[in-house]
């Protein structure tokens, strides 16, 4: 069952980002949390499938950033994403991700991030008319048109799995 949004710095800095890209959609908060795409799915009502997953990643040799939106089913091949980026990858940790997006893990949307962050998207998503992301908390998540992802994240649609 949703709920009323609190109040909070990183929901207003999603709906800013949103906003400017012309996204129309509400933030919704879900109590029972949304961390986990099996949790946003059951909360929300859909398919796991439709839930975009941010994972944070960053290269091996300078430590850039790298965000992989993958649809909720999906488990990222890391050596796809080190293909379309022509370098090697590693998972990023809680402290970095928080560095680089603003956002703590389980609630990393997909736009409002505190730098620039190069986006690859799973092409999965786009199967889906509607998508759900995280909307800055672990409780908050918004829904969007799939193909809005790579207008608003600047990001490459590919193959991820």
């Amino acid at each position: 069952m949703s709920s009323e949004i609190l109040v909070n710095k990183s929901v207003e800095k999603v709906q800013a980002a949103l906003t400017h890209f012309g996204i129309a959609t509400k933030i919704t908060q879900f109590p029972e949390g949304t961390r986990t795409a099996q949790e946003a799915a059951a909360a929300i009502g859909c398919s796991v499938a439709q839930i975009v997953k941010s994972i944070i990643f960053c290269t091996e040799k300078n430590n850039s950033p790298i965000l992989v939106l993958t649809s909720g089913i999906n488990r990222v091949d890391e050596k796809m994403i080190e293909q379309a980026l022509g370098e090697k990858i590693k998972k990023a940790s809680a402290d970095f991700v928080k560095e680089v997006t603003g956002f703590a893990i389980g609630g990393v949307p997909p736009v409002g991030h505190a730098q620039k962050i190069t986006t690859f998207i799973d092409k999965d998503l786009l199967h889906y008319q509607e998508v759900w992301a995280a909307a800055g908390t672990p409780y908050t998540v918004f829904c969007l048109i799939s193909s809005d992802l790579s207008r608003i994240t600047d990001g490459a649609v590919v193959k991820v799995t």
